[in-house]
Formats: structure tokens, sequence, C-alpha cells
């Protein structure tokens, strides 16, 4: 009984295999002939009499070509400028440089003295990048070759001003406000580019403080320009050590390259001068 019971065994038909591993290993199949050559369709990877083509392999010492990469996208940050010229209560240039610092202005550019009063800055003028020039055609002149300005903006009320929060920017700006008195001078009109107004709804005074126009212009000048908003610690802006002066305060300073040329003049002339010796 037990041979017969064994015979039939060996002579029953192996069970049919399940449909789900069948499938599974097909499926397992497949993924094992795309690894073969990744990013190939099935086909592409079978030869014409249906087996697995092997691996395409890049030749020994060769060196894949570098994959090309885009150029970074130039960096958008123009600089804001105030140039000073007429200002009739002088105190009010430590206001400016005060607004400058806290608005992001590149530079506080002074025409003809180059002395001015640090009262009012609370100490903001040392953060403060101060740069002069004799005359309003100089500025003009260097401000759009040396720095990039591409308009100069009268703050004023004319026939051709247009809100200053339309923002008529497109690129480095500088600003000219006029005298507290008498606005802007012929001479200061001559050397802009167009002029911005700030919208008043009140009946109690004909103008602003020539600060408070400073102060506002700038800062939708930062606006526009999407300035990074200064680190806040509890109800404060974060105040930045200042840094060490290279000058007296309250007078600018020798531009650094004009000294550097200097010294280079002087010592070419000594070096020149113990060769001839």
């Amino acid at each position: 009984a037990s041979l017969a019971r064994q015979n039939a065994r060996h002579a029953a038909p192996a069970p049919s295999r399940p449909a789900r591993l069948t499938r599974e290993r097909r499926v397992r199949s497949r993924v094992g002939i795309e690894r073969v050559c990744p990013g190939r369709s099935r086909e592409a990877n079978m030869g014409d009499d249906g087996t697995t083509m092997p691996p395409v392999l890049p030749e020994k010492g060769s060196v894949a070509p570098p994959t090309p990469t885009a150029d970074p996208a130039p960096v958008f940050d123009p600089a804001c400028y105030f140039i000073v010229h007429n200002i009739a209560k002088k105190h009010n240039v430590g206001t400016i440089a005060r607004c400058a610092t806290a608005f992001g202005a590149r530079e506080v550019v002074l025409i003809g003295s180059k002395q001015y009063n640090a009262f009012g800055s609370q100490g903001a003028d040392a953060h403060v990048t101060f740069s002069h020039y004799d005359s309003l055609n100089e500025a003009s002149e260097k401000l759009r070759r040396d720095k990039g300005v591409t308009k100069i903006i009268g703050v004023e009320i004319t026939d051709s001003s247009v809100p200053i929060e339309t923002h008529p920017f497109d690129g480095p700006t500088a600003f000219i406000c006029g005298n507290e008195g008498d606005g802007m001078s012929d001479a200061q009109k001559a050397i802009c580019d167009g002029f911005v107004y700030i919208k008043q709804h009140g009946p109690g005074t004909a103008s602003l403080n020539v600060a408070v126009s400073a102060s506002l212009v700038m800062h939708h000048f930062s606006l526009w320009a999407s300035y990074p908003e200064r680190e806040r610690r509890g109800e404060k802006y974060v105040v930045a050590q200042a840094p060490m002066r290279t000058h007296k305060r309250g007078t600018v300073g020798e531009d650094p390259e004009e000294v550097r040329r200097r010294r280079a003049a002087k010592r070419a002339e000594r070096e020149a001068t113990e060769e001839a010796a």
C-alpha cells in the first residue's frame, strides 16, 4: 500500500503555478530588463531574437561630456543715492543720513562743501557712505558714468511730476530735493531726468520738511528694489557695530581710489629719483 501511494504521488501532474506568482516574476523580469539599459523601452532592450541586450557602457578611459548648466541669473540690486545741495537748515543733513541708512541708500552725495552737520543722525552717519562733488554737473556726469545711475529724479511739484507711489524707476537712481523755502533751482532741475511728488491730503501745510520728503522717496525706492528687511530684536531693529572712522566726523573723506592713485604716483616718483641718483 505504501509503494502504491508513492507511485501515485509521482504520477500525479504538478500543481499549476499561481497566476499571482507568474505575474510578479514577469514584473521582476521587466524591471531587470529596464535596469540593464535605463531609460530605454522594453523593446529597445531586446535583441532581434528576443534576448536581453547587454548594457551599453562607456569606453575605458572616456569621460562623459559635462552637463550644460544655465548661466546664473544676474542679481537685481539697484542702488539709491541722495544728493544734498542748497539745503538751508544744515541739521536736516543729519536726519537725511539717518533715513538713508534706514532705507538702504548707497550714498549721500554732497555738492560744494565737504562738511556737513551730523546733528540729528543719532550716530547713523557712521553707517552711511558720503561722497562729494564740486558741482551739480560733475555729480550728474560721474554718478551716471562711475556709479551706473540711470535716472536723477527731482522731488518737486511740476507739470510733469508723477506720484512717488508709481515708482518710475528702472535701475540705480539718485534723488535730489530743493531748498526748504524756494524749492528746486533751475540748475538742479537741469540735471534731472524726471520728477516725482508726494501726495498730501490735509489743509495745514504747503510742503513737507526736506528730510521728511527724502525719507519718503528713499522708502518707496527700497520697496520697489525689494531690499531685504533688517533683522529685528524686540521692538527695535538691530544696529550694526559702527565701522572705524578714517576721517573727522562731519567731513567727507577722500575717495580711497584717489588716495591709492596719489600714493602710487608718489612711490613711482621716489623710485625714479633713487634710480637717477
